[in-house]
């Protein structure tokens, strides 16, 4: 396929399929600076597929989901690798799920693809194809233990809504690396949530992409981080076309020694993108000492004609006056803690529309706390 250049964002300078065309990283380059390389099981190195990761599938009535080989004309049109170990994915993966929303079909109910790691190193590859004016909701469900990289590719075409849901609630020893690419029509809708809570080390890419003017991007990340773990999240939203909107926001608490979150957002709106309103926003809870937090907004901006754009970042540490305003009226500390903690993270379980996995999530974070 061939090496593309993209000329404005030194983060994603580079685009292919062959995995020889990016080199063995080292910890010394900026997209891979934050990321600790020795607990990678090597799968930057290209570790040859010793494990598995069974796709489960609940599928809504009027969605279609198949297991499909390389060769397959869906898989691989809407997403070009930008780094060495989404190359590997893509160069080593068996089979792929492609999930297709026919034109103008609305779905009833979620379709869930419930990925089970069953230990060693496993590649993998989802497509999503939504024809136009479709609606449907995904939500993608990481269990079990591996070391797994993966590509996935959501593909909304003109008019269409797609909601998706990525949960990694991996076992403690896992290794997860994805790639989550969106590509929008014209006039088209995407909603993301990223919920990370397990894991040892996950690093998610999410990244959109616009086709057309008028697409409208919305990215919502939660995540919690103990001790010892290192959730990574690396955003890009590339505005090529006018009148396209986006809005990113993340948030996460950390808690316990050598907890590390790691977030960077990046924002291109390039010089044909006139009227692109965007905004991105990541804000960290520190709850104990010994943590760390990373976290870099990049915007760049290469016309005048912009309806809004803008960013903000802010980590810090739970506010003493909060927590003595609730004990002062007779709330014991650990309750006290946990409402300032659920109201900090709450603003964005809320927005979840899908009432069980609103519950879901809210549980988790409640036994995240308690720990």
């Amino acid at each position: 396929m061939g090496l593309e250049t993209k000329p404005v964002s030194t983060l994603h300078e580079h685009a292919s399929y062959d995995v020889a065309d990016f080199a063995v990283p080292t910890g010394r380059e900026e997209e891979w600076r934050f990321t600790p390389l020795r607990r990678l099981r090597d799968l930057h190195k290209g570790v040859a597929a010793d494990g598995k990761v069974i796709v489960e599938v609940s599928a809504a009535p009027e969605v279609t989901v198949e297991t499909v080989g390389r060769d397959d004309e869906r898989v691989g049109k809407a997403y070009v690798p930008s780094d060495r170990v989404s190359a590997q994915a893509y160069a080593s993966f068996a089979h792929a799920t492609v999930v297709t929303v026919r034109k103008e079909v609305v779905a009833t109910e979620p379709t869930v693809l419930t990925l089970r790691g069953e230990g060693g190193v496993a590649y993998g590859h989802t497509t999503v194809v939504l024809e136009p004016f479709a609606q449907a909701t995904v939500v993608l469900d990481h269990i079990g233990s591996a070391a797994y990289a993966d590509n996935i590719e959501f593909v909304v075409g003109d008019g269409a809504s797609l909601t998706v849901f990525s949960l990694q609630n991996w076992a403690p020893d896992a290794v997860h690396l994805s790639h989550q690419h969106a590509k929008l029509g014209r006039d088209a809708r995407f909603k993301s949530f990223t919920v990370s809570l397990g894991g040892d080390v996950v690093r998610i890419a999410p990244s959109v992409a616009y086709d057309a003017p008028g697409g409208d991007a919305e990215l919502y990340g939660l995540y919690f981080v103990d001790g010892g773990q290192h959730l990574e999240h690396r955003l890009l939203v590339d505005h090529t076309q006018p009148n396209c909107r986006s809005r990113v926001d993340y948030r996460g608490a950390l808690q316990d020694e050598d907890a590390h979150a790691v977030w960077i957002g990046d924002v291109i709106i390039r010089a044909e993108a006139e009227g692109t309103d965007t905004y991105e926003l990541n804000r960290n809870l520190v709850l104990t000492d010994g943590t760390r937090v990373d976290s870099v907004p990049n915007l760049e901006i290469l016309t005048g004609e912009v309806a809004g754009a803008g960013h903000a970042s802010a980590s810090g540490r739970l506010d003493d006056q909060h927590l003595f305003y609730l004990q002062a009226r007779g709330i014991p500390y650990d309750t006290a803690r946990r409402m300032v903690v659920r109201g900090f993270l709450g603003q964005l379980v809320d927005k979840i529309d899908v009432p069980q996995l609103k519950e879901r999530v809210m549980a988790a974070i409640d036994e995240e706390i308690d720990r």
